[in-house]
């Protein structure tokens, strides 16, 4: 009879295994008889094993298939300064320009444009009082076609209505583009982004939204852009997918 730690040996084994490298991305674990007969256990209790690792997003599998080391496709962020003038010089965005230098293919979907009165948290970062209305553009960023994140960025109506900002199309370099256009409705240069990051449990909507397994951690960046005389024009609020992600920051200290 299987001790009752069987299934959790088998768990940590296979996952020892997953991040060695031993069992890379794609590739299908032993089989249920495989795992039965090394272990000296049940098919049930190696059931259990594997179900500890699709709860953790290491494995997926389908009806009647074998279970698969789950691709996790990474796209690594670099954010400085410098990098961020770069980017803009090659007029992308900086998402699409940091995904296209790793040979991977980006895309940003549009899902709606829209004016609403600017909730409590998007209100205090803008500097707005609560209610005021703002620009909303809600995007799917994508990379060789697997969405990557959700991103919802906030514009005070009053400096953005009417502009390219609130109209449901693509913006040449980005919104910091338009910002930074000295005949655009800010004409200032951007000079600061502050990013405060939170992880916590994805809501459905956003597993459904971001195809996510059971049991990957959600990051909630929001970015706060400042202009030259201290003013914040933008706030993004983007929701990634903790599996999808290496975030690096390059912090020069004078």
């Amino acid at each position: 009879m299987a001790q009752p730690n069987v299934f959790v040996q088998i768990a940590n084994d296979l996952r020892d295994q997953i991040t060695a490298g031993d069992l890379p991305p794609g590739e299908p674990i032993p089989s249920e008889n495989t795992l039965a007969k090394q272990y000296q256990t049940t098919r049930p209790t190696v059931r259990k094993g594997i179900a500890l690792l699709k709860a953790e997003g290491l494995v997926v599998s389908s009806q009647g298939a074998r279970a698969i080391v789950r691709p996790r496709p990474r796209v690594q962020m670099l954010s400085t300064g410098a990098n961020f003038r770069d980017r803009r010089k090659t007029g992308k965005s900086n998402f699409n320009a940091e995904v296209a230098a790793q040979g991977a293919r980006p895309e940003q979907r549009i899902l709606s444009v829209e004016l609403q009165p600017a909730p409590q948290e998007v209100a205090e970062r803008l500097g707005l009082t609560e209610g005021e209305e703002v620009v909303v553009r809600r995007r799917l960023f994508l990379v060789d076609d697997e969405p990557m994140q959700l991103c919802d960025g906030y514009y005070p109506a009053a400096l953005f209505a009417g502009t390219a900002v609130a109209e449901p199309r693509r913006i040449r370099g980005g919104v910091s583009a338009l910002i930074e256009d000295p005949n655009g409705p800010v004409g200032q240069r951007i000079t600061q982004f502050i990013e405060d990051l939170d992880v916590r449990m994805p809501t459905p909507d956003e597993i459904e939204d971001l195809s996510m397994p059971p049991g990957v951690p959600l990051a909630r960046v929001w970015r706060a852009a400042h202009v030259a005389d201290g003013s914040i024009v933008e706030v993004l609020d983007s929701r990634i997918p903790c599996d999808r992600h290496v975030f690096r920051y390059v912090i020069d200290v004078p």
